[in-house]
């Protein structure tokens, strides 16, 4: 049977505001902050084969909740008016959990980290997941991004091969000529 992948919850804004990436952005432009985040995590998911739900609340709106996948394996929720991102996260952890699910909740929120212990999910603070990213990001540019750079460049055979076979090489061209 195949492994399904763990289920990391994160409370959207409560991220935005803990990481100082994504903070900067928050206080002009809180759909930039919330793009940004989405993009990282949706890199980070793929890389660590997680399945990343991403919930933003909107307690204080008159706007309908609604989903929007990105991805094969990112949801990120918009909660109705009158619907905190903790409630929605709370329902969402005990649902997962109770299916046999492996569930990580991130979110600096104290109270909220309680109820998620209290329902049998795992809790990460945003800046270890802050941590945990900056590491990945490290890691993906020193074994990904430079030596795609080098390879870019020129590759030409002689600074492949033993000199004694390019002076050959240099020998036959020169008697053909």
């Amino acid at each position: 049977m195949k492994r399904q992948r763990e289920c990391f919850l994160i409370d959207g804004y409560n991220v935005i505001y803990a990481w100082p990436e994504l903070s900067q952005f928050a206080v002009a432009e809180l759909a930039q902050a919330r793009d940004r985040l989405i993009h990282l995590l949706m890199e980070y998911g793929a890389f660590e084969q997680y399945e990343v739900t991403i919930v933003f609340d909107a307690l204080f709106t008159s706007d309908e909740g609604h989903e929007e996948r990105h991805g094969a394996h990112v949801t990120v929720l918009y909660t109705a008016a009158g619907e905190t991102a903790d409630s929605r996260i709370e329902r969402l952890a005990y649902d997962l959990v109770r299916s046999g699910r492996e569930v990580h909740v991130v979110t600096s929120d104290g109270a909220e980290q309680s109820v998620i212990l209290g329902v049998g999910a795992y809790r990460l603070p945003a800046m270890e997941l802050w941590r945990r990213i900056r590491k990945f990001r490290e890691k993906m540019k020193k074994e990904y991004l430079i030596p795609m750079r080098r390879r870019v460049g020129r590759n030409e055979l002689f600074t492949r091969i033993d000199r004694e076979v390019a002076a050959q090489l240099d020998d036959l061209r020169r008697r053909e000529e």
